[in-house]
């Protein structure tokens, strides 16, 4: 039986010519600083988040524990969306090794407003935390692949700037924003003091992200990636894919996102789910169970050959390079015939 892998956009495999990259690579004791492909990966990422530094982290996890160590502070608050990553996916770390107490804060598609957030910022008193970080999700994972608007990020960049209020992006997938919203990565990041994104998702490498900002704050990151474990020595092997990744895997993005939008057209048409075909903006998408069993309907299309989460009365698709047109046309066709 053929499987259509539709849980998550980390179970892409590096292709031939990605491993042919791999193989080439150059490589140094990263923990010297004399990796010369790391170095290259680090130079490149800084470049095209218009960051001054960046630095080669194994995991996503990582990129957003270091800036909350550095940037918030211990005993401070981070202010994050309720269903950030962060809050629901990354154990705690924030408060059992950063010592930093999440404060999360309501808002539609995953976007933090001024509005929504001025509430939750402590006053200037010696009993209560401080307010060190805000925390920001581009696209929001837990909300279906939805991107921030420029508008909508210069307000929070505004909003940060005028409070001296520091601001992280967990950009894991924001070259997934950039290819839906057309608004440059670049031009994203410069809404935000740091960022974090990944390159083991839809960009189709097998491990690593990058961490990007100021060379002062890359310098303390550096520092912290060690202490936690993280650093590596001759990694250039994975910084290649990586390389490879992001000049060759950015544009067909846009392929997984019309997948997504077939995806959901064939879901809204079925009687055991809901779905808005219009609120798919990326690669990921919800589709409501109404009877609240969406276990059972994840278990019933696994045995058919389809493979996606099942989340309390939500289904969650994810497309991504390993699953083709084609492949998205016959899952479609047994999600359309699958009689719940």
């Amino acid at each position: 039986m053929k499987i259509y892998d539709l849980r998550s956009d980390t179970i892409t495999r590096p292709s031939g010519e990605m491993r042919k990259a791999m193989h080439k690579a150059e490589v140094g004791d990263d923990v010297y600083g004399e990796d010369p492909t790391v170095n290259l990966l680090e130079e490149t990422a800084a470049k095209m988040t218009g960051k001054k530094a960046a630095l080669f982290v194994p995991s996503g996890s990582m990129g957003n524990l270091i800036p909350l160590y550095v940037q918030c502070g211990r005993g401070n608050e981070v202010i994050l969306h309720e269903n950030s990553h962060i809050m629901h996916y990354e154990l705690a770390s924030a408060a059992t090794i950063a010592g930093v107490m999440p404060r999360p804060v309501p808002g539609e598609r995953g976007i933090l407003t001024p509005e929504a957030i001025r509430p939750h910022l402590r006053p200037d008193i010696y009993y209560m935390a401080r307010t060190g970080l805000i925390e920001i999700e581009n696209t929001h994972n837990k909300e279906g692949g939805t991107c921030w608007t420029e508008d909508e990020l210069s307000a929070i960049h505004r909003f940060a700037k005028k409070h001296d209020i520091p601001v992280h992006l967990d950009g894991a997938r924001v070259f997934n924003a950039a290819v839906h919203t057309g608004i440059p990565v670049k031009k994203i990041c410069s809404y935000v003091d740091t960022v974090t994104f990944c390159l083991s998702k839809g960009l189709g490498a097998p491990v690593g992200s990058l961490l990007c900002g100021d060379s002062e704050f890359i310098d303390e990151a550096r520092r912290i990636r060690k202490m936690l474990g993280g650093g590596m020595r001759q990694v250039g092997i994975l910084a290649a894919a990586g390389l490879y990744a992001l000049e060759h895997n950015i544009d067909r993005l846009r392929e997984d996102h019309l997948n997504a939008k077939k995806l959901a057209e064939v879901l809204n048409n079925v009687s055991w789910a809901k779905v808005d075909p219009d609120s798919v903006e990326t690669n990921i998408l919800f589709a409501t169970i109404p009877d609240g069993n969406a276990a059972a309907v994840s278990s019933a299309l696994k045995k058919k050959g389809v493979l996606c989460s099942g989340d309390g009365n939500r289904l969650r698709f994810v497309t991504s390079m390993e699953v083709s047109s084609q492949d998205i046309r016959e899952a479609c066709d047994i999600i359309a015939a699958l009689k719940i």
